[in-house]
């Protein structure tokens, strides 16, 4: 489905730093570049750029923090045009950490905000771009949201906030195809001076079909991570999304052979993916924290008494 104005954003170091506390050494992080730079991708999220006096460097890996310094270490010697996007959690970032993007190596910044909190989340957008950076705001968890609530939000970032994208993010696999088709054209019946994008996770199997439903219905950017990597479930697959959206510019090529070369075997140290209790999350519209909890204890396969823990009832 070709349609030009359509931005792709690998998330897979910042998405899968979810997995690991972000400790992906820097030669696998320079590959996944120079992949996503061959291809044509149009920007890599490395990571968060998070306060260090919230968040320990003894505990956390590199792309927690994303030190310009590191991000220039991961760029050196790649010629791209692939742009370097960062994201920050309302909250969690000292602004004051954060250069001018002439200073930087980084593009694109994306404050990740709750509802109950799209105030804040424009001031850092604001903040942001008044430093010269494109900037996007991520609606978290927008499965939970009230639709008052929500339609609040919108109106809010379309009236006072500088953001160029506004994110439908599906945090919890929870959403299906209607859903999907609700969420996004609500966006763009209200967001007149910004793009709408679409962050999926895939609880469900879901998050390749609902990113194409957001597309059918005018997202113009789209998230997905080198197969599938991420937190728990996981996302959208990066190479099931350029061989679906036909555009020449992109060539999946070189990311079969990042998936070939460096995901292959890093699927045999972490788990992400299709998984039972990541599903059951995602059907029960639940954070995936339970079910990460339970894949690390020794009672990891036991199915229904999770399913019935989450239901909150016993259903014998």
């Amino acid at each position: 489905m070709f349609r030009e104005k359509i931005k792709v954003v690998d998330c897979t170091i910042r998405d899968g730093g979810l997995i690991n506390n972000h400790k992906f050494d820097l030669k696998f992080v320079r590959a996944v570049y120079k992949g996503l730079a061959e291809a044509g991708v149009d920007y890599m999220e490395v990571g968060y750029k998070n306060s260090k006096s919230l968040f320990s460097p003894k505990e956390y890996g590199d792309w927690k923090f994303c030190d310009d310094d590191d991000i220039k270490n991961v760029i050196h010697g790649v010629e791209s045009e692939t742009k370097i996007s960062v994201m920050v959690d309302v909250g969690r970032v000292d602004i004051d950490d954060i250069k001018p993007c002439k200073e930087s190596p980084v593009d694109m910044i994306r404050v990740a905000s709750y509802v109950k909190d799209i105030d804040k989340a424009i001031y850092l957008v604001n903040h942001f771009a008044d430093k010269g950076y494109e900037t996007t705001v991520n609606i978290m968890a927008i499965s939970k949201a009230l639709d008052n609530e929500l339609n609040e939000a919108l109106e809010q970032l379309e009236k006072e906030s500088r953001a160029e994208v506004v994110y439908i993010v599906d945090s919890y696999g929870a959403l299906y195809q209607e859903s999907t088709e609700f969420l996004v054209k609500k966006a763009k019946s209200i967001l007149k001076t910004k793009e709408v994008g679409m962050h999926a996770h895939n609880n469900q199997q879901l998050a390749f079909c609902n990113t194409i439903e957001a597309i059918i219905h005018d997202a113009n950017y789209v998230d997905g991570t080198v197969f599938g990597l991420g937190r728990a479930a996981g996302n959208c697959p990066l190479e099931l999304l350029i061989g679906f959206l036909k555009n020449p510019k992109y060539d999946i090529r070189p990311i079969l052979d990042l998936i070939s070369e460096e995901f292959i075997p890093l699927s045999k140290k972490l788990e992400w993916g299709y998984v039972i209790p990541y599903a059951i999350a995602g059907m029960l519209n639940e954070h995936p924290k339970a079910a990460m909890e339970l894949r690390s204890g020794d009672k990891k396969e036991n199915y229904r008494a999770f399913y019935e823990s989450l239901k909150g009832t016993d259903l014998d």
